[in-house]
């Protein structure tokens, strides 16, 4: 790991030796001296962290060459130390970039090492947020944040990339467990937006009394309990992308206030009067058709075409096949990895159990059965009777292949709510669903039979 490098521009040799030596007692710092600002500018190739520079120079000014390390890099910090208290010469310094100005005195050294040591702080700081910007980014490369090798995902690897090269509105649908947030985390850490935060909400599980103040904010006092202001989730994600998770179980009445922030892009926090301007991508999910929500009056059709850009449809696992062993593998060395497990492996008996089942937990459902498994065999091979599918045998039945993918689904939230006997909010919970789903499902099935 490269040191700190400070660069020391002083011509009286005394105050020289004196600042090299203080500055010179930390070990991650590197101390450079020149005895004029000539020196210094030849040797700004090297790339100091820091200049300490002294105002009066014999060769040149302290003004021209803080302008001139400006100009070669805005990112060097520069410290004036003068002999001056002239207020105006701190201003104009101040003003043209410098990070301190430094009146010489006996306190010199324990004020210019308290403002190196804040310099340096900032800067290792802002080193390690660069560091895990890039690590999330490596992370949500398309290639490790959604595993496969089917013709469906190389689809989906196509789509995102698309989505990646502008602002347009995305729609990620598909069933729960499919990756909807995946992909759209991948989206936003490979587009322009990437610095910004990626600011996730998802929309069923906000209280309908507090989805407006979730969303958009509120001021202090605006309502009981308001006892400061509150930043909403579209002024959080200024810059970055916001990610409106179950987009389709939004209430009406917020979906024309969600409409008019969209198109204005601006949002007035509950309770105030100034208006707030925001910028920030929106993407959306859904694993409801929300064209025959529209049908239905259950979405509005003005918030349906502004949404309406570009479509991602995350497959459901029983479709990709091929991709079922390579997602159990990675899991497992996810796993063993974690858990300081011994590397385990499938028996050809585990891995056509797996392909025999439907998997309607999709993706979370099969890295939660592989996570089981090796727990159980503690990081040996894993056999088929390791692979325990829960309650969930009867879903892979081959009669179900005629339904429809409604009917599918509706009959798995039947089962899990035999599974919860009948605990809607043990089996929302499990499933990863809104309560008003299942409450849906249980209406539609109640019309059914009268």
């Amino acid at each position: 790991m490269s040191r700190f490098k400070i660069f020391i521009v002083e011509d009286d040799d005394w105050y020289r030796e004196l600042i090299s030596y203080t500055l010179g007692l930390n070990p991650d710092f590197e101390i450079h001296a020149f005895a004029s600002g000539t020196e210094l500018l030849n040797n700004l190739h090297e790339r100091p962290n820091v200049v300490s520079l002294d105002y009066s120079l014999p060769d040149m000014t302290g003004s021209d060459v803080l302008k001139k390390v400006k100009e070669f890099d805005p990112a060097i910090e520069v410290v004036v130390i003068s002999e001056q208290e002239n207020i105006k010469v701190a201003i104009d310094m101040l003003k043209s970039g410098a990070y301190d100005y430094i009146v010489k005195s006996k306190e010199i050294k324990d004020h210019l090492l308290h403002t190196i040591n804040h310099i340096f702080q900032k800067t290792d700081l802002r080193k390690q947020v660069t560091k895990l910007q890039k690590e999330v980014q490596r992370k949500y490369d398309f290639s490790n944040s959604i595993i496969g090798n089917s013709d469906s995902i190389k689809e989906i690897f196509s789509l995102i990339e698309t989505a990646t090269k502008s602002d347009i509105t995305v729609t990620v649908t598909g069933e729960t467990g499919t990756g909807k947030e995946l992909a759209a985390k991948a989206i936003h850490y490979n587009s322009n937006r990437k610095k910004g935060a990626f600011v996730a909400v998802n929309v069923a599980a906000i209280p309908l009394e507090l989805a407006e103040s979730e969303l958009f904010g509120h001021e202090k006092g605006a309502f009981t309990g308001a006892n400061f202001r509150r930043i909403g989730k579209f002024e959080e994600a200024d810059n970055g992308t916001l990610f409106l998770d179950e987009i389709g179980e939004l209430d009406m009445a917020l979906q024309a206030k969600l409409l008019r922030v969209i198109q204005e892009k601006e949002v007035t926090r509950i309770g105030g009067n100034s208006v707030v301007k925001t910028n920030c991508r929106i993407i959306v999910a859904t694993n409801k058709d929300l064209l025959e929500e529209v049908k239905n009056g259950r979405f509005r059709d003005d918030l349906y075409y502004r949404l309406f850009g570009l479509t991602i449809k995350m497959p459901p696992l029983r479709n990709r096949n091929q991709d079922i062993i390579i997602l159990a593998k990675y899991f497992i060395d996810a796993f063993c990895k974690e858990n300081n497990y011994a590397q385990a492996k499938f028996t050809s008996q585990a891995q056509n159990k797996l392909l025999t089942y439907s998997f309607p937990g999709n993706v979370r459902e099969l890295k939660s059965i592989v996570e089981l498994a090796v727990a159980m065999t503690n990081g040996s091979d894993i056999e088929g009777k390791h692979i325990n599918f829960g309650n969930n045998q009867e879903l892979y039945n081959p009669s179900i292949s005629g339904m429809t993918l409604k009917e599918h689904n509706n009959r798995i939230i039947e089962l899990y709510l035999k599974k919860h006997d009948d605990n809607i909010k043990a089996a929302a919970k499990e499933l990863d669903i809104s309560y008003s789903t299942i409450y849906r499902v249980l209406k539609e099935s109640a019309n059914g039979s009268k």
